[in-house]
């Protein structure tokens, strides 16, 4: 088995797109309307308006209704998507060093997922 994905259903398609295009410095491949994939290194993060799920399965998934997934994101420089960052998201943990050692920070989504960006030790794979 690989994990290929995790797809995130919203009702703000657009402003979730722009937030993790810019996050990840990846383009949106738009794939229909209202789908679109950023595929990153490891998996794909995919993005839909919640009208497209209801086509197929009234009822399977809500909006911006997460709060038990921690969406992370392993990057060189913790600092850099930080600067990035700052002026377009709600900063949960500014830059901090975790007890194992990673280097990370938390910022919600627009729909208010928490994002996690880290970085490991120096030496590390990263």
């Amino acid at each position: 088995m690989r994990f290929a994905s995790v797809r995130l259903v919203t009702d703000e398609f657009e402003s979730l797109l722009s937030f993790y295009a810019l996050l990840s410095g990846t383009e949106a491949i738009r794939l229909a309307d209202g789908f679109a994939e950023l595929r990153l290194d490891g998996a794909t993060l995919a993005i839909t308006v919640e009208r497209n799920v209801r086509l197929f399965n009234e009822g399977a998934a809500t909006a911006a209704a997460n709060r038990s997934a921690i969406l992370e994101f392993q990057v060189a420089d913790v600092d850099v998507v930080f600067e990035r960052m700052t002026d377009t998201s709600e900063i949960v943990m500014a830059p901090s060093v975790m007890p194992w050692g990673n280097r990370s920070l938390l910022l919600r989504d627009p729909d208010g997922n928490l994002v996690n960006v880290f970085s490991t030790p120096v030496g590390e794979p990263a």
